[in-house]
């Protein structure tokens, strides 16, 4: 006997049809929890791309690191040094650092958050400048949308040339006028701007970003007399070796050539975003995990209602099954139907469930995009399709796992007592 004959399934529409108001509530908390798994996977994953989208385009695998003073005495030096970096020690990570596969110097006027007043004609702004090698792109990229970016024979030729951002050729420049080949002025030294950038980054962030000027490193250090100082390194690790190992393998290098003790924790400050990305998946598996748990119980319980659904079922259809068991259908052609209309039922339900929470989780980001990012750090929630097709693998399982005790107790039935039963 085939298991999805025609037959069978308008016997099994007929069934639901005969009481659908109690068809509808046994099969709700099936559907209510999919639809449960779908949301919190969705909203975990919206609240997920915000977060990384609010992190900007810099990539994985990126570390920064500056100097800052000594907490504890070393090779005669007190505790409480300063110390700086300087283009020599640039070189020695070049060479010795095997984590290590791109390190980019960079400088700021003013130090770190430090702004400068840029003119140009009779306008002016206040604007970060950075002293930047073209590699640093690699390590925080931007979007070029005029002219170009840095490049080497700019550092070989100390060019004063400058990158800005989109907020300094907007403030500095009136609409259509060519920005390109024009000079700004940085402390009464005249800059070729050779390009304008717009960064990956969104809120506070992207203002701060869109408001820099990056010239070559060497030009600065001319420029602005910093000698061979660096202000901080942006450093590209090897993909390949987790960030800890990477980190641990700089900061050992820096401290034995700083003479700093190597337990000293805070002369050097570093930040990587390998460890941040860690961070927030650890945090969004958790919440998807617990999404599952509590999505699952709810499906759970939504299984147990449809079997007790489906023994009352069983119960009032004593007399046809036993007139079934009388003309000769067999125990498997009786628990085959009985687990096929459970089936039927948690299928059907699940669907739905599935299919108001992708729906909800599309609006959601239709209204997101309609209103132009108000979510804030809620970003295109969405949910794949390797959880959806698990969540209704796990409810088929249910399904098929709340129908066999219904089914046993079908097959249980003595034909000659069903048929006497009113």
């Amino acid at each position: 006997m085939n298991f999805f004959d025609r037959d069978r399934a308008l016997e099994i529409l007929q069934v639901f049809l005969t009481n659908p108001f109690r068809t509808i509530l046994s099969g709700l908390g099936v559907g209510w929890g999919l639809f449960m798994i779908v949301v919190t996977v969705g909203a975990a994953n919206g609240l997920e791309n915000g977060v990384s989208s609010d992190m900007g385009g810099r990539v994985k695998n990126s570390m920064f690191l500056w100097s800052q003073s000594t907490s504890k005495p070393h090779k005669g030096f007190k505790r409480g040094r300063r110390f700086e970096f300087n283009n020599s020690d640039t070189e020695f990570l070049r060479e010795n650092a095997t984590s290590i596969k791109l390190v980019a110097p960079r400088n700021q006027l003013g130090g770190h958050r430090g702004t400068n007043n840029i003119t140009r004609g009779q306008k002016s702004g206040a604007f970060n400048v950075y002293g930047d090698e073209p590699g640093y792109i690699y390590i925080d990229p931007v979007k070029i949308i005029q002219g170009r970016y840095l490049n080497e024979g700019d550092l070989v030729n100390e060019r004063k040339i400058a990158v800005v951002g989109k907020t300094v050729n907007d403030l500095l420049y009136d609409e259509g006028e060519e920005v390109i080949g024009s000079t700004i002025r940085v402390q009464g030294i005249l800059f070729t701007v050779v390009g304008v950038y717009s960064t990956f980054k969104t809120g506070e962030d992207a203002e701060e970003d869109n408001s820099s000027i990056f010239i070559p490193y060497t030009t600065f250090s001319k420029s602005f007399h910093t000698g061979d100082m660096v202000g901080w390194y942006s450093l590209l690790m090897d993909e390949s070796i987790h960030a800890d190992s990477a980190s641990a393998e700089v900061i050992s290098l820096m401290k034995q050539r700083k003479n700093i003790h190597p337990n000293d924790k805070r002369a050097m400050g570093h930040w990587s975003m390998a460890s941040e990305f860690e961070e927030i998946e650890t945090l969004f598996s958790s919440f998807r995990l617990i999404s599952f748990i509590f999505g699952g119980l709810a499906l759970l319980a939504g299984a147990i209602g449809i079997m007790n659904i489906m023994l009352i079922t069983v119960r009032e259809r004593t007399q046809e099954l036993g007139i079934r068991r009388a003309m000769g259908a067999t125990p498997f052609t009786v628990m085959s139907q009985i687990v096929a209309e459970t089936m039927f039922l948690t299928t059907i339900s699940g669907l739905a469930g599935v299919s108001l929470g992708v729906a909800s989780l599309e609006g959601v980001n239709q209204f997101l995009k309609s209103s132009g990012g108000a979510g804030g750090s809620f970003r295109n929630p969405e949910v794949s399709l390797n959880i959806v097709l698990t969540a209704l693998g796990v409810m088929l399982v249910m399904g098929l796992v709340a129908g066999i005790l219904p089914a046993i107790r079908a097959v249980a039935i003595r034909p000659v007592e069903a048929i006497k039963s009113e």
